[in-house]
């Protein structure tokens, strides 16, 4: 049991399924008040029901003060999970990278918005971004994805540097792939890089309370992502080859 989320009141959007789901059921298996959001009333309702929890259906970036009603006026924890996998080059529509950007990165930035005034005042507020390995890395296949995830990244840093002297606590979970709708949805670029590791939502789930435990910020249910980001950062133009060889590799095999 962590003790730091025992009675708090706890918020996790896109929690219809995967991930969210897979949080929610944590969040309140550790005591915690959980409300349930996602865009589908009916998948809210139902892991709602599961865990004893309130179901807030709606677009992820505009439910607080809603939510803050259902727990009784104040959120101690929000879980900014809710994300879409644009896949698509830079000529995807531009309706798809509008969706991304506004999803993936600018719900998150509402949330903060709308809970940080609160959270200043008395000293404390913990702020968890489903962010995705593809936000510290790239992923083939997807610009609007990977993109607006790095998008998602450099705003739960800026969060932490700018707050974490005033109590605010953040976190970015950065897995590679995960079992869910949102994997199965990637295609063959993600049966080539994210299926052959994949790990269950609740090894996510896991792997955020052990990051709460430690007070860490940065989540990496997949530890190689760690190997991974400092090649990346020591020798740029060596993991830009190796990447564009699993981009030839996808391009021979996806035809």
């Amino acid at each position: 049991m962590v003790e730091t989320v025992r009675d708090a009141r706890v918020v996790v959007t896109g929690a219809g399924g995967g991930i969210g789901a897979a949080l929610a059921r944590r969040f309140a298996a550790e005591g915690a008040r959980v409300v349930v959001n996602d865009l589908d009333a009916d998948r809210a309702q139902k892991i709602a029901d599961e865990i004893s929890a309130v179901a807030v259906p709606g677009d992820a970036s505009r439910i607080v003060d809603e939510a803050r009603e259902a727990l009784g006026g104040t959120v101690d924890v929000w879980c900014a999970n809710a994300g879409v996998g644009s896949g698509g080059t830079e000529a995807a529509d531009e309706t798809v990278w509008a969706q991304a950007w506004d999803v993936n990165v600018m719900a998150h930035v509402r949330a903060a918005h709308a809970l940080l005034p609160g959270w200043l005042e008395r000293g404390g507020g913990r702020f968890v971004s489903t962010v995705s390995a593809a936000g510290l890395l790239t992923m083939i296949g997807a610009a609007p994805y990977s993109v607006t995830k790095h998008g998602a990244y450099a705003f739960a840093e800026w969060l932490s540097l700018t707050y974490r002297h005033r109590g605010v606590k953040v976190h970015a979970i950065c897995p590679q792939g995960v079992r869910t709708d949102m994997l199965t949805a990637s295609g063959s670029a993600g049966d080539l890089v994210l299926a052959p590791t994949a790990i269950e939502p609740e090894d996510v789930a896991d792997a955020l309370f052990r990051g709460i435990e430690e007070d860490r910020f940065l989540i990496l249910p997949h530890p190689e992502v760690a190997d991974y980001y400092r090649a990346r950062a020591a020798e740029p133009d060596r993991w830009l080859g190796g990447m564009n060889r699993l981009q030839r590799q996808w391009e021979a095999t996806d035809r």
